[in-house]
């Protein structure tokens, strides 16, 4: 029987030459979750980007959290209802910028008539990135200006400049599936520079925990599989909040709505069960001024 806390895939650790290994694994959710006929996300991409690591990094993890597609289909549903919302029409944001974009696909499947599309990551998760892409047919590879950040030691607004974005112009800026990896400080520079460093009316969306994901002494049997899991990957729970307005509202900004992926669940597939434990989980929409949408 393997140890409990044995990599369960008996794969190395992931050094800083490496492509994320949950990018891969939350392709293979998008895949599974674009493919079932109650489908709530379109992602015709996925699967390919996953690949057989992916799925297989996907299935382990069901093992430990048999509700985490249901968790990334809504949490991939939300924020593309969000960005067409604020790109919709005349006056709407005409920038949409992926912080820590993995292998997300929103280029090619929200793309709108003047609306430009940047891509802002690591530099060898979007060079594996790339090479999957090159080996799809039909990808539209140029519908984002990509933009490599090692966010350890480059500033992504610098680098955004560098690369056309305008700041001058509201933009909406996702930002999924990253802060619960970064310190509470990294996550904090990020909010200041996105409330101070772009238009006001910018829209930052993202997704957080609650410390008790985090705080491995509160956790049980399971949730610390998972954690333990996730550090095979290369990955580590670092930061979660039960409440982030008291911080946005330090780090800039005045306009904040916040919602549970339980009420997003409910809101979108009419169910509810509370032993998925959704309700630790948070997204997050926030600007320096209400948007006018």
């Amino acid at each position: 029987m393997r140890a409990p806390d044995e990599n369960p895939l008996d794969w190395p650790a992931m050094n800083e030459r490496s492509a994320s290994r949950t990018a891969s694994m939350v392709a293979a959710y998008r895949a599974r979750a674009t493919e079932r006929p109650d489908a709530l996300i379109s992602d015709p991409w996925a699967r390919a980007l996953a690949g057989e690591e992916g799925e297989a990094i996907a299935e382990a993890v069901d093992r430990m959290m048999p509700d985490r597609e249901l968790w990334v289909a809504v949490r991939t549903a939300w924020l593309d209802e969000q960005i067409r919302r604020f790109v919709a029409g005349p006056g709407g944001h005409a920038q949409v910028v992926v912080l820590g974009a993995g292998f997300d696909t929103r280029a090619a499947r929200l793309a709108t008539p003047g609306v430009r599309f940047f891509e802002v990551d690591h530099p060898a998760s979007q060079r594996e990135k790339l090479t999957r892409l090159g080996r799809l047919s039909g990808y539209p590879v140029e519908a984002a200006t990509y933009v490599e950040c090692d966010f350890e030691h480059h500033d992504f607004l610098e680098r955004l400049l560098a690369r056309g974005f305008d700041v001058a112009r509201p933009a909406v800026i996702t930002w999924e599936g990253v802060t619960m990896y970064l310190a509470e400080t990294a996550v904090r520079h990020t909010l200041s520079r996105i409330a101070f460093g772009c238009e006001p009316h910018t829209v930052l969306l993202f997704d957080h925990l609650m410390k008790k994901i985090v705080d491995a002494s509160r956790q049980h049997e399971t949730e610390q599989a998972a954690r333990r899991l996730v550090q095979d990957l290369g990955e580590r729970f670092v930061f979660g909040v039960n409440d982030p307005l008291p911080m946005l509202y330090e780090e800039g900004f005045r306009w904040v709505q916040s919602a549970s992926f339980d009420e997003l669940c409910l809101n979108l597939t009419g169910s509810y069960e509370r032993s998925r434990e959704f309700r630790f989980q948070r997204v997050v929409a926030a600007s320096r001024r209400p948007p006018s949408r």
